[in-house]
Parts: C-alpha cells; sequence; structure tokens
C-alpha cells in the first residue's frame, strides 16, 4: 500500500482495540524475531449491526403512538440540534452568514452533503440538502424524519443566538434533494 511500516502498524492495532482484526504471531523455524500478522475478523466485534431496522422501529413506534408525531420529532431533532452545535462565547453575534455556514457544517458531519444556497429572496438561504443519510426510512415515515431533520436545524439556530431560523423544510423536491428554508429575521423586510 506505499505505507511505511510504522504507520501501517498504528492503523492496524487501531483495528485490532476495536475488534475487526486480530493480531498473530507467525510461526519460525529459523532463529530471528518472530513476524507479526494481522487478519480481519469476520462480521466486526458484534456482528452486524441493523441501524435502517432500529431507526424503522423507532420511527414507526413515534408515528403509531403519538396524537403528532411530527412535532414530538421535532422536539427531539431541536434538542439533538443544540447538542450538536458548537455555542459561541457569550455577547458573540453571528452573521445569519456565519450561522448559516456553521449550521452547513454540522449537516456535512452527519452525512447530507449540504449546499447552501444564500440570498434567494431578501433575508432568504436555502440549504440543499443533497443526500439523507435516512432516507429510506424517511420514506416511509416522512412526518418523523423529516420532523427531527427541521428540528435539528431550528435547536442548531437557536444555541448559536442566530438571527437565521429554519422556517421549513421541503423534502424530496428531488429524489435525491431535500430543501431546507432559512430566513434571516433582521434583513430588512423580514417578518
Amino acid at each position: 500500500m506505499g505505507l511505511h511500516s510504522n504507520t501501517a502498524r498504528f492503523h492496524l492495532e487501531a483495528l485490532v482495540e476495536a475488534g475487526l482484526a486480530v493480531r498473530e504471531t507467525e510461526d519460525r523455524e529459523t532463529p530471528g524475531r518472530p513476524r507479526i500478522g494481522y487478519r480481519a475478523t469476520s462480521g466486526g466485534p458484534a456482528g452486524r449491526r441493523h441501524y435502517r431496522l432500529l431507526a424503522e422501529m423507532l420511527a414507526s413506534v413515534i408515528s403509531g403512538t403519538m396524537p403528532d408525531p411530527g412535532a414530538v420529532a421535532e422536539q427531539a431533532g431541536h434538542a439533538w440540534g443544540a447538542y450538536l452545535t458548537e455555542q459561541p462565547p457569550p455577547y458573540q453575534r453571528l452573521t445569519s452568514a456565519q450561522a448559516v455556514e456553521k449550521l452547513t457544517a454540522t449537516m456535512e458531519e452527519l452525512g447530507f452533503a449540504p449546499q447552501p444556497v444564500p440570498d434567494t429572496d431578501v433575508g432568504a438561504y436555502e440549504l440543499r440538502l443533497r443526500q439523507c443519510p435516512f432516507r429510506e426510512v424517511a420514506q416511509q415515515h416522512r412526518d418523523v424524519i423529516c420532523g427531527l431533520h427541521l428540528g435539528l436545524m431550528r435547536g442548531a439556530f437557536d444555541l448559536m443566538r442566530a438571527p437565521v431560523t429554519a422556517e421549513g423544510l421541503d423534502p424530496f423536491v428531488e429524489p435525491t434533494l431535500c430543501i431546507a428554508r432559512l430566513t434571516d429575521r433582521e434583513a430588512p423586510g423580514a417578518r
């Protein structure tokens, strides 16, 4: 692979610690230090993961038992958005552009492949989400998953004390595109 042996060893040891590989010492019939080899484990440390099934199960419980599943999901998303976002220092005011940039970074980290489109209208932004990490579950439980994502954006903006807010989320305007509508509350003519 073109890696120095120390670099390869560092990464292989990390795989061993994660339970994804095992270290084996080679049997030698000649004098000298035995070579150490690594072998991938089968299925990882605890077998195969079923996160999609878990997401479907939880979304179906919310959809099937809550009187307003979208509102419940949005509330949970709001709390998680605030948790996942870096809070600015006291008395520091972010501009709308800075807040949108920080939200974009958070959404990128979560796997949404976001693309901000500034000033589509006075004080308005679009955040184009090109990849939903929960697309298959969202197709079955749109109110829950999209409500969660909208709440996540609102919670992030609230924690940042941002002058911008997430007005709404238009899911699946194309098969792989959702659009978050963001509004600068301090822009001239803003509501």
